[in-house]
């Protein structure tokens, strides 16, 4: 798009190529009693754009609990912030780089990173881990594979280059992620003695400071691009992409936290998205003031920039900073100390008006609660979809069972899947132990735990637990259900660990709103957090919503990642999932239902996503997490594992891998219902896997009595083999983890 750079008023093409809709553009000339000229109609695109403005989701999100006795910061600030005790305070959010990542994945991916981690040392936490959640498309096709493995080199990249490990997350692949991958990124800091950096600007007179790298024309308009559909002409849009430097990240890092130390720090924000505009707006908005700025003073890279390029781009690792004038030569010194630019670009009025002056000429003048405030409200409809009708009528239960003799056979194959294997390929490209914090590193079936250290650096004996969980085809099959099973799947794999589930991020990924199906998934699944969340008396600090996310026509499956956080008083007693000794029992909690519905079982073997998902028990997960905690604090359970995607066979698979042991299952494994697929392969909510010392057998049944927990013990420890009772199966663990390790190395070395 050419930039007119006249100050008259632009062309409905041109007000059409912003993404601005023609009665937007008439309530905005209402409200400013003018027409906007092109540097303002570009901040109204960003700043009115669904990934700014969330004006089909905010209603929606409304609903969500935010407050409890742990959480200090909620949603609207840069991340959400929770007290763990011991003036210890965790900062952390989840954000996403779709759009991006589909055409430049490389830098999309990383940039994720990088702007997720500004979100959370911009509040004054130094940044403790990372993790991720991805999909992509089938790794049958090569285009897909490129995507994949150039996202992953890209999240590795910056994560290893600034010093923040990657500990988990989860990936999985469906076709209809092939032209919109979703790369969400989470990361969890840490803050001592609420030393909290808020974004609210304040104190007319003081300095606006912008700091970190110069700026220049890659990343343009990224949030109007994020706001729209993928299409044909998508790779016309790479210079909405940003490109990423992780060695500036790294000393932009440390000299913020060194800056806020100082307390002379008022307020501080990330040029994340819409870049100068998003900061410099939301900053004036929140504190109820206006910011002059002066575009001549601001570093650049790249000669005549114009007006319109310095208020969009998102170049990265850019932050502005708010000071008193007499403080301002001591934070500049800071930065310069660290090699990065820092000059006073601006200063607070108190007109509550945005003023940009380039070459000696006013280039904008806005009201900013126009810009942040009075963006006008989108209601979309909603319709449920034809598909998720006739799911309903369907009845699944006419296939055939699998015979004895077919289970071995079937096992490998899931344990072969994709979307079951290891992810050992992608998890060695991230360093998972710098800053020697990481205790436990997963993905899938378990949270991290990450050790926290005091304020002097010495390491304690509390951590914290974090998952990131989601299912999208349980979510296509139901969007309700599915965002419940997600927070109850996340709450789990907390507990699992022996920590406490706290609160949780999302990240919304979803298709073109405006279509009144995909509005109707997003408004199901946010009641369905809605209602987890109230149940588990767990609270939303934050999040992201990504949507738009198709192209063609084809959507992605509905996706609401949940992350979670926990709390672990001892984590010398953190539970692995990794069998530990011959000889102890393997107990399976919770019941097991005739259910084989959206199973990886279902696709694999039937090719077919469907079915109608089972309820969550409230009442019976939350006895769960107590029963662990309970338990684990009295040191009675050796390993425990939630069962998830490939149900109850394949979760003693990866136990017996990660121990290098096997086991010898009783023949009532395949009695748990009427039906083997469902016994060993269907995926019921709800349900752990222990194993504990035969000594403390009778302590961990009068627990499982107390929490009124129905059990059974399925069966024992033992050396090499994995084997049920009286039947065919009898595969060696070391052909089990040949079969689950080798299938990502083998596809993407193709």
């Amino acid at each position: 798009m050419e930039i007119q750079t006249e100050n008259i008023p632009v062309s409905r093409e041109i007000i059409d190529q912003h993404g601005i809709k023609p009665e937007e553009y008439a309530n905005i000339i209402t409200l400013l009693d003018r027409h906007p000229n092109i540097n303002e109609l570009g901040m109204f695109s960003v700043m009115w754009s669904e990934h700014c403005s969330y004006k089909s989701s905010k209603k929606l999100l409304e609903q969500f609990p935010t407050c409890s006795e742990n959480v200090i910061c909620g949603p609207g600030e840069n991340a959400g912030v929770i007290d763990i005790g011991n003036d210890i305070y965790v900062v952390f959010k989840v954000e996403s780089h779709n759009h991006p990542t589909a055409v430049e994945p490389f830098h999309g991916a990383a940039t994720g990173v990088g702007g997720i981690l500004r979100d959370i040392f911009t509040m004054g936490a130094r940044p403790l881990a990372n993790l991720n959640s991805l999909r992509f498309g089938n790794l049958s096709s090569k285009k897909n594979r490129y995507l994949f493995s150039s996202a992953v080199a890209g999240i590795g990249w910056y994560g290893n280059c600034v010093g923040v490990p990657t500990v988990g997350g989860e990936c999985y692949f469906d076709e209809c992620f092939s032209a919109n991958p979703l790369v969400n990124a989470l990361t969890i800091g840490i803050i001592y003695d609420k030393k909290i950096i808020k974004s609210a600007a304040k104190g007319p007179g003081n300095s606006v400071l912008y700091v970190g790298n110069t700026t220049g024309r890659d990343g343009m308009a990224g949030a109007t691009f994020a706001s729209r559909e993928l299409n044909t002409e998508t790779n016309k849009d790479r210079p909405a992409i940003q490109v990423g430097d992780p060695f500036t990240g790294k000393l932009l890092i440390e000299s913020c936290l060194e800056a806020f130390q100082t307390n002379f720090v008022i307020a501080c924000q990330d040029m994340g998205a819409a870049g100068l505009t998003c900061s410099m707006s939301e900053m004036a908005s929140k504190g109820g003031v206006g910011i002059t700025l002066d575009l001549d003073l601001i570093p650049t890279r790249g000669d005549n920039i114009l007006p319109y390029e310095y208020l969009l781009s998102e170049s990265q690792e850019r932050m502005l900073l708010i000071v008193k004038p007499e403080n301002e030569k001591h934070i500049i010194d800071i930065f310069n100390k660290w090699g990065l630019e820092a000059v006073k670009a601006g200063v607070v009025t108190d007109d509550k008006n945005i003023v940009v002056y380039h070459k000696g000429k006013q280039v904008v003048n806005l009201p900013v609660d126009i810009l942040v405030k009075n963006i006008p409200d989108c209601f979309l409809q909603t319709k449920i979809p034809e598909y998720y009708i006739k799911n309903k009528a369907q009845d699944i239960y006419n296939i055939e069972d699998i015979c004895p003799e077919n289970i071995e056979t079937v096992l490998l194959k899931i344990l072969s899947s994709h979307n079951i294997c290891s992810r050992e390929w992608l998890f060695n490209q991230y360093d998972r132990q710098v800053q020697n914090n990481s205790i436990l590193h997963s993905y899938h079936h378990t949270g991290s735990v990450i050790r926290i250290r005091d304020k002097n650096g010495i390491p304690t004996r509390k951590g914290i637990a974090v998952s990131m969980d989601c299912n999208s085809r349980y979510c296509y099959l139901d969007p309700y259900k599915g965002a419940v099973l997600a927070v109850a799947e996340s709450a789990r794999n907390i507990a699992v660990t022996g920590a406490k589930p706290i609160a949780i991020t999302n990240n919304l990924n979803f298709a073109n709103p405006e279509k009144p199906e995909i509005f109707w998934q997003l408004s199901e699944a946010c009641k369905g957090i809605k209602d987890a969340c109230e149940a588990f008396n767990i609270c939303v600090t934050g999040g992201n919503v990504s949507l738009y996310n198709e192209s063609k026509d084809i959507p992605i499956y509905p996706t609401p990642v949940i992350g979670m956080v926990g709390i672990i008083d001892d984590i010398d007693l953190a539970i692995t999932p990794a069998f530990k000794n011959a000889g102890d029992l393997l107990i399976l909690i919770g019941e097991t239902g005739e259910d084989i519905s959206g199973s990886e079982y279902l696709y694999i073997e039937h090719k077919q996503i469907s079915g109608s998902l089972s309820e969550v028990n409230f009442r019976h997960e939350i006895s769960l997490h107590e029963f662990l905690i309970d338990s684990n604090i009295n040191k009675l359970i050796q390993s425990s594992i939630d069962i998830s995607e490939g149900g109850l066979l394949t979760a003693i698979c990866e136990s017996a891998i990660k121990g290098n042991l096997g086991v010898k299952l009783n023949n009532k494994i395949l009695q748990l219902t009427s039906r083997i697929d469902s016994s060993l392969f269907g995926e019921t909510a709800g349900r752990i896997l222990i194993t504990i010392s035969p000594e403390y057998s009778d302590k961990i049944k009068s627990k499982l009595e107390q929490y009124d927990l129905k059990y059974n013990i399925i069966g024992k420890v033992q050396a090499e083999l994995i084997e049920i009772e009286n039947s065919p199966v009898k595969i060696s663990v070391q052909k089990a983890k040949n079969t689950w390790e080798s299938a990502l190395p083998s596809i993407m070395t193709n």
